[in-house]
This record gives C-alpha cells, sequence and structure tokens, in this order.
C-alpha cells in the first residue's frame, strides 16, 4: 500500500493575483466503470475487443435542455485516438478505445462528451489531461441498450467535404489493423472475430464475476466448456470487472456457423449458474486452472 501524501499547501505570495496553484485531486480506481449502464458487457466488448463499431447515444434530458438535441455517436476509434469530434454540422462522436487518463474510464468519457459539447462544432476538442472531480456517463447520458453496428473500416470518420490529410492518413492506418468481426446473435455481448492464424469467439460474460467464474468452473470440470469439436477453450480475459471466455475456433468457418454453438453452450452456462452449492473439489480444482490462464485488461 503506497505512503499517504501530505497535503499540499499554497505557496506563499499565490493569493491576490499571484500563480495559480494547481489543486490536487485524489484519484480513485473504478474496476467496472461501466456498472449500471443497460449495455455494461458491450460497452466492454467495444472499448477492448471490437475495432471498429458505431452506436448511437442520446443525452440526458438536462443535457438536452442546455445544449439542444445534438447528435452523439459512440465510436470504438477516433483519428489519432482523439478523445472525440465535432462535425460542422454539430454532430459529435465520442472515442471509446483511448488513453486512460484516470482511475475511472466512465469519468474520463463523461467529461470527453461535456467538452465536445462546449466545443464550436468543426472545432478540435481539447480535453485536460487530468479530469479532476465531475459527472459519468452514467450522469450524462440516457440510458439504454446500444444500437450496435460492426463496420469494416472507418470511413465513417469523414464527410464528403473531408479533405484533412493527417485524418486521411490516420484512416488508411486504421482501416489496415482491422480484422474481421460479428456481433453474434445467440448471446449478448458476444463476438466473432477472425486472424490470420485462426478465429475466435470472446463473449463478455455480465454476471458478477465470482459467479461467472464458479460456472465457468463447473463447465470446465464436466466437460462442457467447449463449442464443440474442433474447438478450444482458449482462457479468459478479466476487463473492467467482467468476464471475458475465449474460444479458438476452425478458422475456414464463418461467424454463422457459431451461433448455434453459442446458443448451447449459453444454456448449459445459464443452468450452471443456478447452481448454488459449494464447489466439489474437481470444480475448486477447475477453477484454480481458469485462474491459472485469465489475463487482466485495464
Amino acid at each position: 500500500m503506497s505512503k499517504r501524501r501530505k497535503q499540499s499547501r499554497p505557496a506563499a505570495g499565490t493569493a491576490g493575483g499571484g500563480r495559480a496553484v494547481r489543486q490536487k485531486v485524489k484519484d480513485v480506481f473504478v474496476a467496472r466503470p461501466f456498472e449500471g449502464l443497460a449495455d455494461e458487457a458491450d460497452w466492454i466488448a467495444l472499448r477492448e475487443l471490437v475495432p471498429a463499431a458505431t452506436a448511437p447515444l442520446r443525452l440526458a434530458p438536462e443535457l438536452v435542455d442546455k445544449y439542444g438535441d445534438r447528435g452523439v455517436t459512440l465510436a470504438t476509434v477516433l483519428p489519432m485516438a482523439w478523445p472525440a469530434l465535432t462535425k460542422p454540422d454539430g454532430r459529435i462522436f465520442l472515442g471509446l478505445q483511448r488513453g486512460t487518463q484516470s482511475g475511472d474510464v466512465s469519468r474520463d468519457l463523461a467529461l470527453s462528451l461535456l467538452v465536445a459539447l462546449e466545443t464550436e462544432p468543426g472545432g478540435p476538442v481539447a480535453v485536460p489531461a487530468l479530469p479532476g472531480l465531475g459527472p459519468r456517463l452514467q450522469d450524462v447520458l440516457s440510458d439504454g441498450r446500444l444500437d450496435i453496428t460492426v463496420r469494416e473500416g472507418f470511413e465513417f470518420w469523414l464527410d464528403e467535404e473531408s479533405n484533412d490529410a493527417d485524418v486521411k492518413a490516420s484512416l488508411e492506418r486504421a482501416n489496415a489493423s482491422v480484422f474481421p468481426t460479428v456481433k453474434l446473435a445467440a448471446a449478448a455481448a458476444a463476438y466473432w472475430c477472425r486472424f490470420p492464424e485462426k478465429a475466435h469467439v470472446r463473449w463478455v460474460l455480465s454476471d458478477d464475476e465470482d459467479d461467472a467464474l464458479a460456472a465457468l468452473s463447473r463447465l470446465a470440470a464436466s466437460g462442457g466448456l467447449t463449442l464443440g469439436d474442433g474447438t478450444k477453450f482458449a482462457g479468459m480475459f478479466r476487463a473492467h470487472g467482467l468476464l471475458v471466455p475465449v474460444w479458438d475456433l476452425a478458422r475456414e468457418r464463418d461467424a454463422g456457423a457459431w451461433e448455434a454453438p453459442l446458443g448451447q453452450f449459453a444454456e448449459r452456462y445459464a443452468r450452471a449458474r443456478t447452481v448454488i452449492d459449494d464447489l466439489d473439489s474437481a470444480e475448486r480444482r477447475a477453477r484454480q486452472g481458469l485462474l491459472g490462464r485469465q489475463v487482466t485488461l485495464r
């Protein structure tokens, strides 16, 4: 545990027109920054797993009263990893995959949105390096299910009149990094993707981490953790407080081939979630094995 820092005091001569003193704000790490949002698991998937996607957002009523019903779109990535982008017609794009400023991703994103709302349409959005205290996404959005569009590239960045050479160069680099991705219907926040070597299904589980791990441990002990013949449970991520199991798949089969196997696994997982007994010895060993293959994303 780090030692408590002494409270900073203003230097002599700073009052009454002297140089401003930067107020120190204690940062607090929030393990589940998207908790409370209707689609917490999909927010995490778009933040950590999906290369190119968009979803419209709705401002909270008090912000609509203040700024009007501005069109706001959530985007996985923006040019040069900008935190937000304003269009000349007043539309706003909010970038989700960007460097963390504080210990609370939700607070960082809310600040980016608020600064964009105060920015002249078409102007650059200058977000402070340290956000300080303030509202979170849960405070500035009118929450609801995300209407996600998974995209093949980032052409949505550009309008017909766009001629920014830096943006176009960033677009080319970003498009080169995109891998085929499909949002699956068999389970919420589940995505198929294909890389040069293999394909995967990655599913952000919306359940509490301990409950999800217990259910996965029961399935691992009973041999029910695969998606069928030729598949392999590769391990799991821990992302923003939720678990993300990952399966290795045959690369030549397209996304649709995995809807039924994932749906069957989702049913097994749901049944395992209803078991309230303590894990038995085999399930505890399986749990340790799963933890040994876990990677934490922050």
